[in-house]
């Protein structure tokens, strides 16, 4: 499984990324919607977990240009703002695959990424 995390707090992705590792999740972070375009262009993704609100491009609009690249890309999206029910209204139409507030269980996420990609 390899995974793109994305979140402007430098403090929450690269331990999350590390800690992933640790249980043989190959993650990549950056801390960008635009790095995050740019590490597409060289290296596949089988699930991309994305900060909702973040400076200049958000986690929806993230998504929206990630399924340009990659259709087939499977979404986790956080978010330490709102609540669950603010999400889904916000995502009903994008066909969002998971939410979780921040900060992230480790053993909740890799368990919704291993049920998302068994899908």
């Amino acid at each position: 499984m390899k995974i793109l995390l994305v979140d402007d707090e430098h403090d929450l992705v690269s331990p999350l990324a590390e800690r992933l590792s640790l249980r043989d999740i190959d993650a990549d972070w950056v801390s960008s919607g635009e790095d995050a375009l740019k590490k597409l262009q060289d290296t596949s993704y089988d699930l991309a977990v994305l900060d909702m609100k973040m400076p200049h491009m958000g986690g929806l609009e993230l998504r929206e240009k990630i399924h340009a690249i990659d259709p087939k890309m499977k979404y986790i999206f956080m978010t330490g703002h709102g609540s669950a029910a603010d999400f889904n209204v916000a995502t009903s139409k994008d066909g969002a695959d998971c939410y979780l507030v921040k900060p992230v269980n480790i053993a909740l996420l890799i368990e919704k990424m291993n049920t998302i990609l068994a899908d």
